[in-house]
């Protein structure tokens, strides 16, 4: 058994394909329309899917919003300097909402983005 995919439901779906492949730099990999079930999903990584897990993206055609809850925590993205991936997602438009720095109660470096639907993305500096 392997991990596939990790499936975010978006409001606005070339908002977010934009936000995965041009601020974190990931590939739009397949996407297809569902007309009968008025959704569409997309998928998005940094490699194809036959080599790693990836992102899906679904946008319901009709639901512009969704509320998050409390389980759902973050996507983990390792970078080799956080800080200076903080300052390229900036520079890209991204939102930074937590600085590089050591984690809380460890020294594993970490930062904090934001996609456009308020998901958390998390970045582990590893070297």
């Amino acid at each position: 058994m392997r991990i596939l995919h990790t499936m975010l439901r978006v409001g606005d779906l070339e908002r977010s394909i934009a936000f995965y492949t041009q601020v974190l730099g990931m590939r739009l990999l397949r996407r297809q329309d569902y007309p009968e079930g008025r959704f569409t999903l997309a998928f998005i990584g940094y490699q194809d899917e036959a080599a790693g897990a990836v992102i899906e993206l679904t946008h319901n055609w009709d639901t512009p919003t969704y509320d998050h809850g409390n389980a759902f925590g973050h996507i983990a993205l390792a970078v080799p300097d956080a800080a200076k991936a903080c300052a390229d997602i900036r520079a890209r438009g991204g939102k930074v909402v937590r600085e590089a720095g050591p984690m809380k109660h460890g020294s594993t470096v970490i930062a904090f983005v934001e996609d456009p639907d308020g998901y958390k993305i998390e970045l582990i500096e590893r070297a």
